[in-house]
Order: structure tokens, then C-alpha cells, then sequence
């Protein structure tokens, strides 16, 4: 059996790909940053390098 400890940020526009133990958790969907947990409702992106969502 696997144990998945990584997964790609639930916002689609995101590249992150972070660990579960330190994701933001959002109706059940790990997100990178607060920025992509809020659906980027001030226009920011999640202020990673390299990615660009918002």
C-alpha cells in the first residue's frame, strides 16, 4: 500500500505541488498558500517561484 504525502495544489491555475502534513486544508482540498485557499479573492498569486496563478 502507498501512502500519497505529496499532491498538487486543488487551485487549477496552480503548479505546486506540496506536502499534505503542511497544506492549507480547504473543504477537504489541500491548497499551497492562503492566497489559492481564498480562490485568490485580492488577486494575488501564491507568491512561489516559477508559478503564476491568480
Amino acid at each position: 500500500m502507498t501512502t500519497v504525502t505529496q499532491m498538487k495544489c486543488a487551485c487549477e491555475t496552480c503548479l505546486c505541488v506540496i506536502s499534505l502534513e503542511d497544506a492549507i486544508q480547504k473543504d477537504g482540498k489541500p491548497y499551497c498558500s492562503e492566497a489559492c485557499a481564498e480562490g485568490h479573492s485580492g488577486g494575488a498569486g501564491c507568491g512561489h517561484t516559477g508559478c503564476g496563478c491568480g
